[in-house]
């Protein structure tokens, strides 16, 4: 740890806590350096200091440039405190070029030919390039520095079967949910797909980032959890303590494991799955208590992808280069699903990676000759904040043909920007291409036509306050409103404007945008309230406003952040985006909102900025500076401004304000409430987990007594069973006092058994079929039927002596279902064994799972009936499954009926008469067995 070649010279510390001071002094004037509480090695960076994940990364440069070293690469997100830097500083290598600058760039890719064009949901999808190109590189994905970990699509698809066999172990049924808490590597699209490939439904969510937030994040973690009940959370080795914690806030929640544990389950056979089905719920930013799922099909995210796709001109010769959270539509859908799709490579880093150093994106697109990305605005923000003024000796960009900004408001002199800034190593000003999109629409919605210069508006303010007319500015006119365009819609999408009324309005005038189109979501999950103001018809309200420009898109702002003062329409982000320029306040940290006023009879604009300031003066003169700017701005002045602590500005995952909830702390008090050290986040969580894990176990107590009540009955009885069996002389009797015990223990249980159709036994040989749906179809039979029948029972049974001898006792016969010659022999055996007492009797699924639904029948009956000309009787077994489903051993209370059908003669013994055997019984038993055909 203390290597000599890289300890820093004496005086480090003293050194580094200038750093820190002159910093925080720089971001929060009369922050603690000016307040005479300097840094202290032991001070909590965001806590104590109010450095926020920006203002660390800026940090961490300046500490690099002063010492004139290379941090390592976790130190952004493991150092919490100064201490914490100055042990990466024992441990920092010296500065050098990284090793992208250095290494050969990649070759282009090859072109393949084709696409899953006839694909019906994201797993055909994937099995198109399987079938096509299995070694075809996927995803690279940047684990550290520059070592590369490589997918390719057959080695994605090996992995997600195995995935999808650990979690049917698990007892995931089709179209239950599962959360994926993973950060960004290969791991996440192995279980993504695994999910997928068992019929369930991914649901992303976010690892907890920081430490001092964990306590809000897990509890808004909980909300989704509890919204959509996924009895299986995947999650990874460092969260996993934490993420225990769940389980007593999201009763559904039943088994916590990992990538590398799903890994090891058998290899499961493919779901199938229609276009229509769920194949995503993406959670949107939202209250802990009331958590909005856009549900999304197959067929909504292939239309999207399509259509994007095809107007930005994607194919197998791109390659797609990201940092984006796969969390977030963005990343998972536009940067992730859409690379899958077309077959372009995806080169992926972690966000912390771009973060820290926003120079790798760049360099990852000069080696991997990357021609599109997506980034929000901030994004290209710090690439100029950071990079403009190095010298990227031997950066290349003419590869890059296509930018994309979206995810928040773009910003016309932030592109204007980052063109001219970079112009030097080759990019081109017209990649730039902004596109508007939202998770009810899966990810995009409008996107500019890539290859041309940005298109800004330039609005006249007082008539777009006024009355909402987006008329465009005179030249000379000095605080013109400038909106960029996102370009027209999607091919097969359509978006109006709908005014107060909801009538559709004219071009240039601002309203709600509402759209519509194959990629628009059902609803939100589980939440109707929400859908209902959602859906409206054939029309979706995106909760945005905006006005269209010669057949194009400007948004204008988000409809719940519109602020109605005096008569006036004022949107927040310019006064919000001014006032984080002033010193001493935080920047990024400042929330404008509106507040009914009861006295006026409108709305008073409030504004609440972050900053450390606590000199009175100093804090007098900020409201003043914020005055101003709200007149200078928008013509008048805000009515209350509130100078907050650190963190009182809430935020999203993804950084944007929370203006809701900010409004909802100001209203209620709670505004700027200091934040609980993060040991007792975490004790509050246990204490909270343990109390949920009571309370669900109080609920569970009655269906536990049942359990044992019933177990217990069960062992009695069972105990009386198998010495009978083993001891009476006859198989008569044996039986009788089988089938007696087995009503009995319905009885006891609280069972009720229905039998019916018991004249349609036949009185000669037969072979009797039947369907399975749980582990106590057996003791059914017994209970029902008054003759004896031969289980035929898997071979895995003769392993176990006692249960071995208890079926040979009652004339059971074992097979072999896994070696196909030992099988082949064994039903020819059958076939002479059938035409002799007592009768066979097979369960023609051959297994069964806790999903509802018949299976497809194997021919092993039918072959035997038909060799030996004997009837085949099919028994339908109803409501077995939901007395014992597979996964659990908790009994609960039903019924049970079961249906002896009329006996069916075979009509020959050549294969179409086997088949048409089959047939004929599965028909027979559906009619009475209670359950639809499976989908596997």
């Amino acid at each position: 740890m203390h290597g000599a070649a890289h300890r820093p010279e004496d005086g480090a510390e003293t050194r580094l806590l200038a750093l820190i001071d002159a910093l925080v002094a720089e971001l929060h004037a009369g922050g603690p350096a000016e307040a005479g509480v300097p840094a202290g090695l032991d001070s909590a960076l965001e806590r104590d200091l109010g450095l926020d994940s920006l203002a660390r990364v800026e940090l961490l440069a300046r500490i690099e440039q002063a010492f004139d070293v290379r941090l390592p690469e976790d130190v952004l997100a493991k150092a919490e405190t100064p201490r914490a830097l100055l042990q990466a500083l024992e441990v920092a290598g010296p500065p050098t070029l990284p090793e992208s600058a250095m290494q050969a760039r990649d070759a282009a890719p090859v072109r393949m030919s084709g696409t899953p064009d006839r694909a019906a949901n994201l797993v055909e999808a994937l099995n198109w390039h399987v079938a096509h190109h299995p070694e075809r590189c996927h995803v690279s994905f940047y684990r550290q520095s520059d070592a590369l970990d490589n997918l390719s699509y057959g080695d994605l698809a090996g992995a997600a079967t195995r995935v999808a066999g650990g979690l049917r172990t698990l007892g995931v049924q089709a179209g239950q949910c599962v959360a994926l808490m993973l950060p960004s590597g290969l791991d996440f699209f192995r279980c993504f797909f695994g999910i997928l490939y068992a019929g369930a439904v991914p649901v992303p969510l976010y690892p907890p980032a920081r430490a001092t937030q964990v306590e809000e994040h897990l509890r808004r973690q909980a909300g989704i959890l509890r919204n959509c009940e996924a009895p299986v959370l995947i999650a990874f080795d460092t969260v996993r303590p934490l993420a225990r914690m769940l389980t007593g806030l999201a009763p559904a929640l039943r088994h916590l494991t990992t990538a590398a544990a799903l890994a090891e389950g058998p290899v499961a056979a493919l779901r199938p799955l229609q276009s229509g089905d769920t194949a995503l719920v993406q959670y949107t930013s939202g209250s802990t208590g009331d958590p909005k799922g856009v549900v999304l099909s197959h067929a909504n995210l292939l239309a999207n992808i399509r259509a994007w796709g095809g107007v930005i001109a994607l194919d197998s010769t791109d390659v797609a280069v990201s940092w984006l959270p796969l969390y977030h539509d963005m990343g998972l859908i536009g940067a992730w699903l859409g690379s899958l799709y077309y077959g372009c490579p995806l080169i992926l880093m972690s966000p912390l990676d771009f973060l820290g150093r926003p120079e790798r994106w760049l360099w990852a697109i000069h080696r991997h000759r990357g021609t599109v990305t997506a980034a929000p605005n901030f994004a290209f923000e710090l690439c100029l904040r950071r990079l403009a003024d190095q010298d990227l000796d031997g950066l290349d960009l003419s590869s890059w043909r296509m930018a994309a900004n979206g995810a928040e408001p773009v910003s016309p002199d932030t592109m204007t920007r980052f063109a001219a800034a970079f112009a030097r190593y080759g990019l081109r000003a017209e990649i730039l291409t902004p596109m508007y999109g939202l998770a009810e629409c899966a990810v995009g919605l409008a996107v500019s036509p890539p290859g041309r210069s940005l298109r800004i508006d330039r609005v006249d303010r007082a008539a777009f306050e006024a009355d909402g007319h987006a008329r465009p500015a005179a030249a000379e006119e000095a605080h013109a409103l400038r909106f960029v365009s996102c370009g027209p819609p999607l091919p097969g999408h359509r978006v109006r404007i709908v005014g107060p009324t909801g009538a559709d309005l004219p071009e240039r005038r601002v309203g709600r945008l509402a759209f519509r189109g194959p990629s628009a979501c059902a609803g939100y999950h589980r939440n109707p309230e929400a859908s209902r103001s959602l859906v409206d018809g054939d029309w979706l309200d995106s909760g945005d406003y905006a006005y269209v420009a010669d057949g194009e898109l400007y948004v204008t702002g988000r409809a719940k952040d519109l602020i109605i003062r005096g008569g006036r329409n004022l949107y927040p982000y310019e006064l919000e985006q001014a006032v984080g320029e002033l010193a001493g306040i935080r920047k990024g940290c400042v929330a404008a909102f509106g507040v009914a006023d009861p006295h006026s009879g409108t709305e008073k604009l409030v504004v609440v900025a972050e900053t450390r300031t606590r000199d009175p003066a100093a804090r007098r003169a900020l409201v003043q500076a914020i005055v101003a700017l709200g007149a200078d701005l928008l013509e008048q002045p805000p009515d209350e401004v509130v100078l907050a602590p650190p963190h009182a500005v809430l935020k999203t995952s993804s950084g944007k304000i929370r203006r809701a909830a900010v409004r909802a702390c100001y209203l209620d008090g709670s505004l700027g409430a200091a934040t609980r050290a993060p040991w007792l986040q975490v004790l509050r969580l246990g204490l909270a987990s343990i109390a949920g894990q009571g309370r669900t176990a109080l609920a569970r107590l009655p269906a536990w007594a049942y359990g044992a009540w019933a177990w217990g009955w069960f062992g009695f009885l069972a105990g009386l069973a198998v010495p009978a069996v083993a001891l009476l002389p006859r198989l008569q009797a044996r039986w009788a006092v089988s089938r007696r015990l087995a009503r009995v223990l319905a009885r006891l249980s609280g069972c009720r058994l229905d039998v019916a159709g018991l004249h349609n036994l036949p009185a000669g040989p037969c072979v009797f079929v039947a369907n399975h749906a749980s582990y106590i179809d057996g003791i059914a039979v017994a209970a029902a039927l008054p003759v004896p029948v031969g289980f035929v029972a898997k071979a895995e049974l003769r392993q176990n002596r006692s249960l071995s001898l208890f079926f040979n006792r009652l004339g059971a016969h074992f097979v072999d279902r896994l070696d196909a010659r030992r099988s082949v022999a064994e039903a020819r055996s059958l076939a002479a064994i059938a035409a002799r007492w007592p009768p066979l009797l097979f369960f023609a699924e051959g297994t069964f799972s806790g999903e509802p639904g018949l299976r497809p029948f194997h021919l092993g009956a039918f072959q035997v009936a038909a060799a030996a000309r004997l009837p085949v009787v099919p028994l339908a077994l109803a409501g077995t499954r939901e007395v014992l489903r597979d996964g659990s051993w908790l009994p609960r209370r039903g019924r049970i009926a079961i249906t002896v059908c009329p006996p069916l003669l075979p009509e020959g013994d050549g294969w179409h008469g086997v088949l048409a055997l089959r047939d004929r019984a599965r028909t027979a038993i559906l009619e009475y067995c209670g359950e639809r055909p499976a989908r596997a």
